[in-house]
């Protein structure tokens, strides 16, 4: 069939349609085979009807491309679903179906093959339909290109950040969270905030670099190694129970734990917590290295350790409980060398003795071991031969009684009679009958028996019994001297040999016998007095220092034995006192000599005084130049003819030497006198302050304790009492010179700005004290008001709170002659009951907080100041009425009106109830002067022509008779026009 032919019979059918009802249009075509047309119904077209695109039953011509039916506007666009604005942006090459199926719009698929030369963003941005947009996550935020990332055009999955500029800055977790980008997982050791990087590269998550150093991990083992994190492993199971143990706190691992990361060994417990029980939770063996109790005798049914063992350090500190055992225990039983520690090979024989006799069930140490346990007489040397310690045995000084002929001792108890508790006091004489062989013990070597004295007398014998006739004291051995007498010759004996002599160093004595000076009962004290022999004139036979204690000259002695032309032969040429004493000795009084001074005044000598060690005596060798007598030092005068500048007067003149600087003298530090004094008299000096540095050093004269150097004067102003001013001299303020203290400037000088009155009382000039004015009166500090140093005239003055605002007293200074007053532009009020805080509100300035108060100027007209000649306040002062203000002349008698006949507030202009001030129109103030039509006046004014009812004959007022009130009929008089 052609296609004119099926064209004529659908429209023949679409006739009959539109004459029919649609359903039964729809009905004649249900035979009708679309697909003859070119144009096959499938989807949503086959359930179309047939009119939504043959309009008007017009067949020819309808559009078979989707954009004529599903663009916005067109003729076959009506109730079909059309392309929305945010449709991603298409060609008009491109047609729906590239993307579309007849099925419905949804579920379309673009194909992005062939789609250059621009970005992904240009679609997926969110604001095309359909075209996802970017999602709000860490790892999108300010990507605008997706394509770095995504790789292919059917699926974002699969893409991959590129990472290689990432570094340790970068906040990994942003992204790898496990919701943008994959992140950690449940059993990730806990990280806190540290960053991925950290650990991880970006080239793979595994190996990590963890290493214990990324993060704080002192005292926080346990968060990672509890068996949740593998790798970090946790408790193994024969780790020891610490947790099972009453009053131990472990936090962490590393509280055992602490040989570094490396390996939980070593660890040491008890050297970590402190505990004192529970041994046995840990101590079974089970828990290596916890070692468990050995299988013994000893430890069997035992199960409390610290019953026994006291140390957490070492097992060998064990001690059972013996506080039960009793003399009946047998103690050997168990301390047998086998079980428990038994006796020792030098253990002293005990017999059947039990241990319990002589040790504690505490300790073997001390013992208790006092003889009395067993049979001691007659015994000891079963324990004291030496082998037992601690019995000891014969020692090698024990006297050897063993080798005497005829002494039988057979044990140590014969001679040591005082008791077990010590060896001494043992007498052998007592104990033993012996009159000779004296000299086998009596050696030396056998304390306490003593040897022979080594002494001429006893040099040579060997027999002591030949002299000592007693075992029991020594001193019964002595020459009998009771018949000897002067005429004795004591040196036959006593020559040092027989017996003793004189000494080398006895004085000489000629033939004197001993007996003139010493008894026969002893050498010492002598009785020599110098009586003896000849004296005179022989001191130094004996005082030569060579015979003590007759002593010679000591090396303080003067050396009077040097100076040329002094001839003394004795000691008693100058010590005349007798032979009790060498003092009083006078030289100068027993010799005449007038030179050589230094020999003996070098101080070395006493009581020959040296010179002193003063710059006056430096370098002088020869006192009696200066020193002309020999019984005093005084009198003696240094020439000055020679000194210079370059002398340096205060080594003398020091108040100790020589005559130094008194306590009023000026400070001069280390300048030479002979700045300013001459080398004949102090006074006058010439000092004029170019002798020492005087730059700030001003006060350390002037003072007033050095005169003529004056102080401050009474009326000098009194800085030092000002808190936080740091004037160190004078010249910080005194800048002048040193002829005059003025000119002086304080407060060019000083930064300071308070406490002005301290100083500006009026007593210190030139600083001035304040006027004797009004608004002086009671004010102290100068600083509220006077706020520059340099100039009284900067003020703010500071109001009192007598003068706050709403005193009323502002007036009482603001009169322009104590204070300003009220300028020549200010608006004019009544001078008495209008006081200036009625509208200044504010001290810091008239300007300030202003607001006019009206209820003070009430008796005034409004047109006294609202008349253009007082707006030095701008829009705040008093305006005058604008340009545009309605023309009161027009009002009846209008000129005398004032601004309050319609201006019912002082708040504001716009309070407004209209003055007509009765008038009449028609020459009796005129309406139309603010009523017609073409007025500006402000104001919501009605304006009309005066033709707007009639134009004959014309109205020449708004108000005349047939018009508005007064004069007229209608509306109510100045409030409605009709």
């Amino acid at each position: 069939m052609k296609a004119v032919d099926i064209l004529k019979r659908l429209a023949a059918v679409l006739l009959l349609a539109l004459a029919a009802p649609a359903a039964f249009a729809q009905a004649a075509l249900r035979d009708f085979d679309h697909v003859k047309t070119g144009f096959a119904l499938t989807g949503q077209h086959a359930k179309a009807r047939c009119e939504s695109c043959h309009i008007g039953g017009v067949f020819k011509g309808t559009p078979r491309d989707c954009a004529s039916c599903h663009t916005a506007g067109t003729t076959w666009s009506r109730a079909n679903v059309v392309k929305p604005q945010n449709h991603l942006a298409t060609t008009i090459q491109q047609d729906c179906d590239a993307c579309h199926t007849t099925q419905g719009y949804g579920g379309a698929r673009f194909n992005h093959q062939g789609i250059t030369g621009q970005g992904c963003a240009s679609c997926h941005n969110g604001s095309v339909l359909g075209a996802t947009a970017r999602p709000n996550t860490a790892v999108h935020a300010g990507q605008t290109v997706c394509e770095k990332c995504h790789k292919s055009t059917s699926s974002w999955g699969g893409a991959k950040p590129d990472h290689s500029s990432f570094g340790s800055a970068t906040n990994c977790a942003s992204c790898h969270n496990g919701s943008s980008a994959s992140g950690k997982s449940a059993t990730h050791i806990p990280a806190g905030t540290a960053n991925c990087s950290t650990c991880h590269s970006t080239n793979g998550w595994k190996p990590s670099s963890f290493n214990h150093t990324q993060g704080t991990v002192t005292g926080q083992c346990a968060s990672c190694h509890n068996g949740a994190f593998p790798p970090a492993d946790g408790r193994g199971p024969t780790h020891i129970p610490y947790q099972t143990l009453a009053g131990v706190s472990i936090s962490n691992c590393d509280s055992c734990h602490k040989a570094g990361y490396k390996s939980w060994t070593p660890a040491k417990f008890h050297a970590s917590a402190s505990v004192t029980g529970q041994c046995a939770s840990c101590h079974t063996g089970g828990f290596a290295p916890a070692v468990g109790k050995p299988n013994t005798s000893i430890h069997a049914g035992a199960t409390t350790c610290e019953a026994c063992h006291k140390s957490t350090s070492d097992w060998s500190a064990a001690k059972i409980d013996h506080a039960t055992f009793t003399s009946a225990t047998n103690c050997a039983s168990c301390h047998n060398g086998g079980a428990a520690t038994g006796k020792n090979a030098t253990h002293i024989p005990s017999g059947a003795s039990n241990c319990i006799n002589c040790h504690t069930t505490k300790t073997w140490k001390p013992s208790s071991f006092n003889h009395s346990q067993g049979t001691m007489a007659g015994q000891c040397a079963s324990c004291h031969s030496g082998a037992f310690p601690p019995a000891d045995g014969r020692n090698p000084t024990h006297i050897p009684y063993q080798t005497l002929a005829g002494v039988a001792i057979t044990n140590c108890d014969s001679c040591h009679k005082a008791g077990t508790t010590a060896w001494t006091p043992a007498r052998f004489h007592t104990s033993v009958s012996v009159s000779n062989q004296c000299a086998s013990c009596h050696t030396g070597n056998y304390a306490p028996a003593v040897g022979k004295p080594n002494t001429t007398i006893h040099a040579g014998v060997t027999n002591c019994e030949s002299c000592h006739k007693s075992t029991s004291d020594w001193g019964g051995a002595k020459v009998d001297h009771a018949t000897f007498t002067s005429a004795t010759n004591c040196a036959s004996c006593h020559n040092g040999s027989a017996a003793t002599g004189k000494g080398a160093t006895h004085i000489p004595s000629g033939a004197s016998n001993c007996i003139n000076c010493h008894t026969t009962k002893t050498w010492k004290p002598s009785s020599f007095n110098h009586s003896q022999g000849t004296v005179a004139g022989q001191c130094a036979s004996c005082h030569s220092g060579a015979f003590p204690p007759a002593d010679g000259r000591n090396p303080t002695h003067i050396p009077y034995q040097t100076l040329a032309g002094v001839v003394i032969t004795n000691c008693d040429s100058c010590h005349k006192a007798g032979y009790a004493a060498w003092t009083p000795a006078r030289f100068h009084g027993s010799v005449s000599v007038s030179n050589q001074c230094a020999g003996c005044h070098t101080g070395s000598y006493p009581p020959a005084v040296g010179k002193p060690n003063t710059t006056i005596h430096a370098g002088v060798t020869n006192c009696e130049s200066c020193h002309k007598s020999t019984s005093d030092w005084g009198g003696a005068k240094v020439d000055h003819a020679t000194f210079t500048s370059a002398t340096n007067c205060s080594s003398c003149h020091n108040g100790s030497a020589a005559t130094g600087k008194n306590a009023s003298h000026v400070p001069v530090g280390a300048v030479n006198c002979i700045n300013c004094h001459t080398t004949r008299a102090w006074k006058p000096s010439s000092f004029n302050h170019t002798q020492v540095v005087v730059a700030s050093q001003c006060a350390s004269c002037h003072s007033g304790a050095y005169p003529p150097a004056d102080g401050r004067n009474p009326t000098h102003i009194p800085y030092q009492t000002l808190t936080g001013v740091a004037i160190v001299n004078c010249d910080s303020c005194h800048k002048s010179g040193y002829t005059a203290w003025t000119p002086a400037r304080f407060h060019a000088s000083v930064s300071v700005s308070t406490q002005c009155a301290a100083c500006h009382t009026g007593s210190y000039p030139p600083a001035v004290g304040k006027p004797a004015t009004a608004v002086h009166t009671g004010v102290t500090v100068c600083e509220s008001c006077h706020k520059s140093a340099s100039s009284w005239s900067n003020v703010v003055f500071a109001h009192s709170a007598a003068n706050a605002v709403g005193t009323g007293t502002c007036d009482n200074c603001h009169n322009g002659t104590a204070a300003r007053g009220k300028q020549a532009g200010h608006i004019p009020v009544t001078t008495g009951p209008t006081k200036c805080d009625n509208c200044h509100r504010s001290q810091s300035s008239w300007s300030t907080s202003v607001t006019m108060n009206h209820t003070v100027v009430s008796a005034s007209t409004c047109k006294s100041c609202h008349n253009g000649s007082y707006v030095s306040q701008g829009n705040q002062g008093a305006l005058a009425k604008p340009a545009n203000h309605i023309p009161e002349t027009q009002l009846l008698n209008g000129g005398a009106m004032d601004c309050k006949a319609c201006h019912t507030g002082t708040s504001s202009w716009t309070s407004i109830t209209m003055n007509h001030n009765n008038s009449l129109g028609g020459g009796a103030g005129w309406c139309k002067g603010c009523h017609l039509s073409g007025t500006a006046y402000a104001g919501g004014l009605e304006r009309k022509s005066l033709t707007h009812e009639r134009k004959t004959p014309p109205a020449i007022d708004c108000s005349e008779s047939g018009c508005h009130r007064p004069l007229g009929n209608k509306g109510v008089t100045y409030r409605e026009w009709d």
